[in-house]
């Protein structure tokens, strides 16, 4: 039964940009429930309310893209570039999200249950970024700062041209890319990662962290 202090949206024959401003037009510490919701791309784009938006079914492209402190839960899938350029608040995936998962991302938390697709933190700033299944290629492609928590395998290139953050991962070696490298994480390091995966019902063995070799790297033109 659901609470009366609870606004549900019904999205189904609605456009997207008629649900962006319903979303837009939201209280501060309202509760929102998004009902058939179909794929639809750019779902909360640009939302900077401090409210809980839940989505009962997946979303596509862009979605929560720079928002700014709404917490997002999805009980589906998402598309690409889930949480691009979010600045604060937390995305939570239950399925899996495609590419670009927290790209540019400056602040908040993402987290997403399932697989991610290639890319996941490229260009991000700070914030967290949680996988609990396995990731695509090049995770945290030129990572500036931040940190990313992967549970499953990491795929090639981890690392790609990072010059800061850190990476954790509990699954085999991975195939690195470029200026990046394998430490051992520090326990006060092992329990801020324990504490955020918690608190979402995830845990890992052990963690390692993958790093910037050099911080100031750059690659020259060949």
């Amino acid at each position: 039964m659901l609470e009366n202090s609870l606004k549900i949206i019904d999205a189904k024959g609605m456009s997207v940009r008629e649900l962006n401003l319903a979303l837009k037009g939201t209280a501060d510490g309202e509760h929102i429930l998004i009902d058939n919701p179909k794929g639809m791309h750019h779902i909360a784009a640009g939302l900077c309310t401090p409210c809980t938006v839940e989505i009962e079914g997946s979303v596509g492209y862009f979605a929560g893209t720079m928002v700014d402190g709404p917490v997002i839960r999805v009980r589906g899938n998402a598309g690409w570039f889930l949480g691009d350029n979010m600045t604060a608040g937390e995305i939570v995936v239950e399925g899996h999200s495609g590419n670009g998962t927290g790209q540019g991302l400056y602040g908040g938390s993402l987290v997403v249950k399932g697989d991610c697709g290639d890319r996941v933190g490229a260009l991000m700033k700070n914030g967290t970024v949680v996988v609990g299944e396995d990731s695509g290629i090049m995770t945290g492609l030129y990572m500036m700062g931040g940190e990313i928590i992967v549970l499953g395998r990491l795929g090639e290139s981890a690392g790609e041209s990072m010059v800061g953050g850190k990476i954790f991962f509990s699954g085999s070696e991975p195939v690195l890319g470029k200026n990046a490298k394998v430490e051992e994480a520090s326990d006060a390091e092992l329990e801020h990662v324990e504490r955020i995966l918690r608190a979402h019902g995830l845990a890992a063995q052990k963690m390692r962290k993958i790093v910037p070799e050099n911080p100031r790297y750059f690659r020259r033109a060949e």
